[in-house]
């Protein structure tokens, strides 16, 4: 026998007007969630009612029905209805759709209809965001109508735009919300599959590893070359930008590197024709130059061209005003905003008044060239007036020593060896005639080899006349590379960097010496005859700060498997105490390029144990080389770690580093230690943090 099976039969709909509702006590939500009553409520002026409230009959003692109605499920939609009615938008008496219940408990129908209402996948809405895009709404207005920023919608349009395999693959909770994400940043399908291909077969699977792979080889926009080209040319030329909407990115990477490079090319080529159009036998053009690259070359002293008396007077007015704002606001906490830009645009008018144009003489230009590169920040760099030792002039010979010219004779004396020895051998003199002859070679020998001795026992006994004339033949030589006008025959040697590290002419330390050397450059006289008088007349504090330039251009402390100096070494650290060497400070950091691409995953882990803890480095611990490294150089981003061989003794060195201090090794001991791990290819680091993607 067939079972009946009993019909269901729905709760009746029908139109209430607003005036004939309220709420119920029995409504669940008690706590403020989702959207705003005033954003549903616009919502609902612009869309009308999308759902019907659920309702039930207000009865009296006697059970008979008041024609009120309660609400205890739909309690928001209610109070948006009735903030549309306080603001006249809506009619008081206004039919509102409702479900009318008679049956059941009515915190069971508030309690049902929240809890059994499916959240909207989030694929869902970005799939909906890009309907609406391509029906024609512009970012701006489906941020408007849904109450977020314009920037979630563009996050939720490029998410959609991820490959739809992918796609499928998040929807089947194959992926995290935040592997999706990281994915966003390439827009090539082809390539987004091929990484996710990958990471099937990679123990690690983590967003910052996605990124990393989808951007090999493109070039960070911060990176020198992309601020030389500049972003806007690279795009009009055709150039693709990959940027990450959900996390920091510097302004994205090129992806077209062969096109970065011919733009660099391009502009340095067009840039070098305009230096060479100045008259300069040879040019040359690189994006870098490596540190030391005009070593053994002699620069030339240009002339800077003074200001014109109209320049001058717009000079001496922006400064006026400069100062005058300075001392006006210098006791405010904070520059009101037109005060600050004002000031910025005085000092950077005022920078250019400093930076003058240099001239040099027309037959030197002939004879010298100029490097043309790009500075470490992106712009173009020329350094100008260098002569190659085979370009030099011949010497002139020196004339012949008169009798009275004791100027002459002192010249003659300079070519003396440090051990002068006079041989007392009988040597027999011309015959004398009615007039003066010239002294004989070997009489000027003998004489002058006393007054050398003489004036060595002399120069002993006057420290600072000797600390000057050492600051002068070594201000020659490095300078002006004229050995031979100064009698003393000390001599200093500035390395010449054999092996370039990465990035070693453009570090804070390159620079500062740069611009430091520039600075003393300016300062001295351009003719060498000059020097003496020059440096007689300044005080004690500008002389010591020249001689430690100086000095400081001979240190080599590098160390060469080929050139063992364990005592050089030492002395190294001797200097890097007393002048309290932080290497962390002058701008060195870890990164996979430098360190840790180079070393072995056992000097890796034990650097992040260091310079965090060891429950860090255990948290890598399972990564491969490349993906290890990678975190690492994360890991330790401005916690000051270094390695050994950078370290000052006695120093600390990141966290709680100075107990294995007096374990260190000597940078010899060290690059016996350092092998170059091949197994598996460096990886270049990315950026790593929390999801920026704003709740729903």
């Amino acid at each position: 026998m067939a079972t009946t099976v009993q019909k269901i039969t729905l709760s009746p709909s029908r139109d209430i007007p607003f005036n004939k509702l309220l709420l119920s006590q029995s409504n669940v939500r008690r706590v403020k969630a989702g959207v705003s009553v005033e954003e549903l409520a616009d919502d609902i002026a612009r869309r009308g009612l999308l759902q019907g409230l659920s309702v039930r009959a207000v009865v009296d003692q006697d059970g008979v029905e008041t024609g009120m109605f309660e609400i205890p499920a739909g309690g928001r939609r209610y109070r948006a209805l009735e903030l549309l009615v306080k603001q006249k938008r809506l009619a008081k008496t206004a039919p509102v759709p409702c479900i009318v219940r008679d049956s059941g408990i009515a915190e069971e129908d508030s309690l049902a209809e929240n809890v059994q209402r499916a959240p909207l996948h989030p694929l869902d809405q970005f799939r909906a965001f890009l309907a609406l895009r391509e029906k024609g709404q512009s970012e701006e207005e489906i941020a408007a109508a849904f109450f977020v920023s314009v920037n979630v919608v563009k996050q939720r349009l490029k998410l959609a735009s991820v490959s739809p395999a992918l796609l499928d693959v998040y929807a089947e909770d194959g992926m995290t919300l935040d592997q999706l994400m990281a994915f966003t940043v390439s827009g090539d399908h082809e390539r987004q599959e091929q990484v996710f291909e990958r990471l099937k077969a990679s123990y690690d699977k983590q967003p910052y590893t996605i990124r990393r792979m989808l951007t090999e080889g493109a070039v960070r926009a911060s990176d020198k070359r992309a601020q030389f080209v500049g972003l806007d040319a690279y795009v009009a030329a055709g150039g693709t930008v990959l940027r990450d909407l959900f996390q920091g990115d510097d302004g994205g990477w090129l992806q077209d590197v062969p096109l970065v490079d011919q733009m660099v090319a391009d502009k340095l080529k067009a840039e070098s024709e305009a230096v060479a159009a100045e008259g300069w036998k040879w040019i040359e053009v690189a994006p870098d130059f490596a540190y030391g690259h005009a070593f053994g070359l002699r620069q030339l002293r240009g002339e800077t061209i003074a200001l014109t008396a109209e320049e001058q007077a717009t000079r001496d007015a922006l400064q006026a005003e400069f100062d005058r704002l300075s001392e006006e606001y210098q006791d405010a906490d904070e520059l009101p905003d037109e005060v600050d830009e004002r000031l910025s645009e005085l000092e950077t008018a005022l920078e250019g008044f400093e930076t003058r144009p240099v001239v040099f003489d027309t037959a030197e230009v002939a004879r010298a060239g100029a490097f043309v590169s790009i500075s470490v920040e992106g712009q173009l760099r020329v350094e100008r007036g260098y002569i190659r030792p085979e370009d030099e002039l011949a010497a002139e010979p020196e004339s012949d020593v008169s009798a009275d010219d004791e100027d002459e004779r002192a010249i003659a004396a300079s070519s003396v060896g440090a051990e002068a020895t006079v041989t007392t051998e009988a040597v027999a003199e011309p015959e004398e005639d009615e007039g003066l002859s010239p002294i004989s070679d070997r009489l000027m020998t003998e004489l002058t080899s006393h007054r050398t001795l003489a004036l060595r026992h002399a120069l002993g006994e006057r420290p600072d006349v000797a600390f000057l004339a050492a600051l002068h033949v070594l201000t020659l030589k490095t300078f002006y590379h004229y050995g031979s006008d100064s009698c003393l025959e000390l001599d200093l040697k500035s390395v010449n960097f054999g092996t370039q590290a990465p990035g070693l002419n453009d570090s804070a330390s390159a620079e500062a010496i740069r611009a430091r050397h520039e600075s003393w450059a300016k300062a001295l006289p351009k003719e060498s005859a000059d020097l003496w008088d020059a440096l007689q007349e300044w005080d004690g504090d500008s002389q010591a700060g020249l001689f430690a330039h100086i000095v400081s251009l001979s240190v080599n402390a590098v160390c060469e498997p080929w050139n063992r100096r364990p005592r050089a070494f030492a002395h190294a650290d001797r200097l890097a105490q007393a002048v309290d060497l932080d290497m962390a400070a002058a701008g060195w950091k870890p990164t996979v390029d430098n360190f840790l691409g180079r070393v072995t995953k056992a000097r890796i882990l034990q650097a992040v144990a260091q310079a965090k803890d060891q429950r860090a480095a255990d948290r890598i611990e399972h990564l491969k080389k490349g993906d290890m490294a990678a975190e690492a150089e994360t890991l330790l981003a401005d916690t000051g770690w270094l390695p050994e061989p950078l370290r000052t003794p006695g120093r600390a060195s990141g966290d709680e580093q100075t107990s294995e201090s007096a374990n260190e090794e000597t940078p010899e001991q060290s690059s016996e230690k350092l092998p170059e791990d091949e197994d598996e290819p460096a990886a270049q680091n990315e950026d790593t943090g929390e999801p920026m993607i704003a709740a729903e």
